[in-house]
């Protein structure tokens, strides 16, 4: 049985759980509404016909800001509070700096750039 973080917040009857998945050939954990049923293809994700929630945020989905991974907690939070402070990192800058992320019904999650922390 997967672990469950919480209750969906885009349909009535889902919980959030914890999956594993391939990615490029790497382990990561996908956080998903137990409603959203996906097909995996050569690193493509697509849902099925039969799913009726889309509900899904990567564990590497804020990579490319130099966070490693959205862990456990902070969706937990992102699901009671809608929102949650995380710490990114600027190669350039050398130097650490906060934002607000929040759910995106489209992406999974959104970077609140304009919002000072």
């Amino acid at each position: 049985m997967s672990k469950l973080l919480g209750k969906c917040p885009y349909c009535d009857d889902g919980k959030i759980e914890v999956r594993a998945i391939q990615v490029e050939g790497k382990p990561i954990k996908l956080y998903a509404c137990t409603n959203a049923k996906w097909h995996y293809e050569s690193d493509f994700a697509e849902l099925t016909p039969d799913s009726t929630c889309s509900f899904r945020i990567f564990q590497n989905q804020l990579r490319r800001w130099n966070k490693k991974a959205i862990g456990e907690n902070e969706v937990r939070t992102l699901l009671k509070e809608q929102q949650v402070k995380v710490r990114l990192y600027s190669a350039n800058a050398k130097k650490e700096y906060f934002k607000w992320v929040i759910l995106d019904k489209e992406y999974g999650i959104s970077v609140l750039w304009d919002e000072d922390v």
